[in-house]
């Protein structure tokens, strides 16, 4: 693994750096492989990369030539306010020539949580034609992180983050009381890239605790992000970073 840390002096240059990563790596894949896989997440921070790539970068992309999936989804309909598939479309699938049949939503109208966690671990398991045992490996993994150092749907003290054969889950969250349909974390660690978006000063502290203490890993899952075979980004700017030691953030690279 190969860990990249970027601090830029604002949210907005943020979303430009990630825009620019999204597609060299989108026209690097599909120059290889013909494709380019890509799980998007959900909340303020990718919703702005969203809105930047359809304003400013569709003509640099073969929409035709990706393939859209999810990380993790509020278990309501696709319809619904909340919905992580409803931002995307309406920041950004809605708005270029990206063919319907390239779009891989959660099916989280289903009430069952469990049965529609099962569905979606089936439709990737048909997509990138896994064997028994095979876990997929995205061109890109998008993640975010909460002020209480959640990524995904894998929160703190929850059943999810000891999956270590499932794709999907269904991870119950206490304090929401609400099931969140979530990919698991080895599927999330053979990524080829997994790209973090991290603004805001809420996340500061959060952030410390992640990169740069000896925090234990379940009270901070993205702790547990660390792709086996593949780069670790994480885009920051300044008022997220704040608290992080120098040594951390200056000119870091390690593998």
């Amino acid at each position: 693994m190969s860990c990249e840390i970027r601090v830029l002096p604002s949210s907005q240059e943020v979303f430009e750096l990630a825009a620019e990563e999204f597609v060299r790596q989108a026209n690097e894949a599909i120059s290889k492989s013909g494709r380019f896989t890509v799980a998007l997440s959900g909340g303020s921070t990718p919703k702005a990369l969203y809105q930047l790539l359809a304003e400013g970068y569709a003509t640099k992309l073969r929409w035709d030539r990706m393939f859209f999936f999810w990380g993790d989804e509020r278990h309501v309909p696709p319809d619904h306010p909340d919905s992580n598939y409803r931002m995307a479309k309406e920041a950004l699938l809605s708005r270029v020539p990206i063919p319907e049949e390239n779009v891989f939503r959660i099916p989280t109208e289903d009430e069952d949580a469990s049965r529609a966690a099962a569905n979606y671990e089936e439709t990737l398991r048909k997509f990138f034609k896994l064997k028994p045992g095979e876990f997929p490996r995205f061109d890109l993994m998008l993640l975010g992180m909460g002020p209480d150092g959640h990524t995904a749907s894998l929160f703190p003290d929850t059943a999810a983050l000891q999956e270590k054969t499932r794709l999907v889950a269904a991870n119950w969250v206490e304090k929401f009381r609400a099931h969140r349909l979530t990919l698991t974390l080895p599927l999330i660690n053979n990524s080829a890239c997994v790209l973090f978006l991290i603004t805001g000063s809420d996340k500061a502290a959060a952030l410390c605790e992640v990169l740069a203490r000896d925090s234990p890993a379940d009270q901070f899952p993205a702790k547990l992000v660390q792709p086996v075979n593949g780069r670790l980004i994480w885009l920051l700017d300044r008022t997220a970073a704040a608290a992080l030691p120098p040594t951390s953030i200056h000119g870091y690279a390690a593998s």
